[in-house]
């Protein structure tokens, strides 16, 4: 019993001093800190690059929004990648006077894959580029995006993260859920440790890479969720990521549990895929570097077992009672504790974010409640992928037929 008490404060520790950290550094996205300095004062030139896998439902939007930047137009070139495509995703594209690189391979389908094809060709080239922007073919970008992303690059960044918002988050308690989860981690997450000299996290979409970082090793991934493990090896290397809270892009999100389900799962495949592979990388990188910013990448990637050592506790806790050395009340009482943390804080935080950032709570009355379903879904999610992960890619489908303009109004 001596042995539980002691495996019991340990973990108690561990999970106080893990949220606690969190909590700390979330606090710092309501301090306003001093905005780097430009280094140089130049327009680059872009490519902005869509990987599209039959999407020509939604992705004319997103060439007009990318057409109507304020940004020289002779600085901004648009180039699709119409891969596996059995659609006319490729004619629309052409259409529309982009350029069209049609790919083919059934075996290798992630996005990953295609921007190593597409960014190797451009590499062979030698192709006159400063940076290249990358978007999900749902997207719609604010016309300033651009602007936004090359004034970062004047300032010395190479890798940032734009604003992902939302262009359809009250159409159902998932797509709202999805929001309030986004919402948090621009405010919480990335733009927290922006301002600390921490690095965000490149975030799928509506990111910005100086095209010199991948010159020599191209872009290299090879797990499901190739933005969590683009921004892992970077942080390994001791390279902070950059945010840009002006360089907005709105997404499409599932409005379907049975959508949201597989899109997370993948996601969390990806992560335990990150895990598997970069664990190792990270803690070197806070050896040999010694930052916090280099611990902080470990922190992130340590999540999921943060939450098997909460579940860990809780059994724990169960044993210590069943063998008399807990009373009732006590037990119920750490249980209580997770049921007010999985179920009360999270509407708190939804409801905070939501005043914060100025939306209207009104329409996302039904995501605020269901929050704690969406995010504890999640919870389930993630046991059932470590028990049995599923590393097939599959496409979420897109349809919400939303222009710039529509979101503007």
């Amino acid at each position: 019993m001596k042995y539980l008490y002691i495996l019991q404060q340990a973990l108690i520790w561990i999970i106080v001093i893990f949220w606690l950290y969190q909590l700390i550094i979330s606090a710092c996205a309501l301090i306003k800190f001093k905005e780097k300095p430009l280094i140089k004062n130049k327009n680059h030139k872009f490519m902005a690059i869509i990987p599209a896998h039959n999407e020509s439902k939604v992705i004319a939007n997103l060439i007009d929004s990318l057409n109507e930047q304020d940004y020289p137009k002779e600085l901004l070139d648009i180039y699709v990648i119409a891969d596996n495509c059995t659609d006319d995703t490729a004619k629309i594209a052409e259409e529309k006077g982009v350029k069209v690189y049609v790919r083919t391979d059934e075996k290798r389908k992630t996005k990953g894959y295609a921007l190593q094809w597409f960014l190797n060709q451009k590499i062979k080239e030698d192709a006159d580029y400063d940076a290249f922007c990358v978007f999900d073919a749902d997207n719609v970008v604010d016309k300033n995006f651009i602007k936004a992303m090359n004034k970062k690059l004047c300032q010395g960044e190479e890798v940032v993260q734009g604003y992902r918002d939302i262009k359809n988050p009250a159409d159902s308690w998932i797509s709202a859920g999805y929001a309030i989860f986004y919402w948090t981690m621009n405010r919480f997450y990335h733009l927290a440790r922006y301002n600390l000299g921490l690095s965000p996290l490149i975030n799928g979409t509506g990111f910005m890479v100086d095209f010199n970082l991948v010159k020599k090793t191209g872009w290299n991934t090879i797990t499901l969720t190739e933005d969590i493990e683009f921004s892992l090896k970077n942080i390994a290397q001791g390279r902070k990521l950059g945010w840009a809270t002006d360089a907005i892009v709105y997404d499409e999100q599932p409005v379907e549990f049975k959508q949201s389900w597989s899109q997370r799962s993948r996601w969390t495949v990806g992560h335990l895929q990150c895990m598997k592979y970069y664990t190792n990388d990270l803690a070197k990188g806070v050896v040999e570097n010694r930052t916090l910013m280099n611990f902080d990448g470990l922190l992130y990637i340590l999540g999921i077992p943060m939450m098997l050592i909460t579940f860990l506790l809780l059994g724990v806790n169960t044993i210590i009672y069943l063998a008399d050395g807990m009373s009732t009340v006590d037990l119920f009482l750490n249980y209580f504790k997770y049921i007010i943390s999985t179920c009360i804080v999270p509407i708190i935080t939804a409801l905070l974010i939501l005043i914060i950032e100025k939306r209207k709570i009104r329409p996302m009355l039904k995501g605020l409640i269901l929050f704690p379903v969406f995010m504890g879904s999640w919870v389930v999610i993630n046991i059932k992928c470590i028990i049995k992960p599923n590393t097939t890619w599959e496409k979420i489908e897109h349809k919400k037929d939303v222009k710039i303009k529509d979101i503007k109004e």
